[in-house]
């Protein structure tokens, strides 16, 4: 586990690297409209075989995780997601996904991005982390913290 502040992000660059110009403008734009919301969350990254994922959390836990923004490595789609997605309101029916937990909704281009809408859903992704959260034994905020690294990476199709 790799810790740094979250002005620092030479881990994140690299891993975006493979991605086309256009996926990494969005990635980054995206990035930066959570942590101006959510300065004090911690950004937990995980470059995984399928996958660049990283999401803020209010501590340095995958299980409180609020939001996560994903992007695949054969698709190049950019999911901009909630981890606890299934437990929070979407009145406007924008967010995809059936499963027990997560719901996300794919980001195409800046303009088109809901951010009024999803400011109201990061609040209350947010509100239920912090409730079901359990006191951490360190107090870790406004961190960039890379979780892990996989070494094997799916090729693009």
């Amino acid at each position: 586990m790799i810790s740094m502040p979250k002005e620092e992000i030479k881990d994140l660059t690299k891993f975006l690297k493979p991605f086309p110009a256009e996926v990494k403008e969005i990635a980054l734009w995206l990035r930066e409209f959570v942590w101006d919301i959510y300065p004090d969350s911690n950004e937990l990254i995980y470059d995984n075989y399928n996958a660049l994922a990283f999401g803020w959390s209010i501590t340095d836990k995958l299980g409180d995780v609020f939001c996560n923004i994903a992007v695949g490595r054969t698709t190049n789609n950019i999911h901009f997601g909630f981890y606890w997605g299934s437990k929070i309101a979407d009145p406007e029916k924008k967010l995809i996904g059936q499963g027990n937990q997560y719901r996300y909704m794919l980001v195409k281009n800046q303009k088109e991005f809901p951010k009024s809408y999803i400011k109201k859903l990061l609040k209350e992704a947010y509100a239920y982390s912090t409730g079901k959260m359990k006191k951490p034994k360190e107090d870790v905020k406004g961190m960039t913290i890379t979780k892990s690294i996989s070494e094997k990476k799916r090729r693009k199709q």
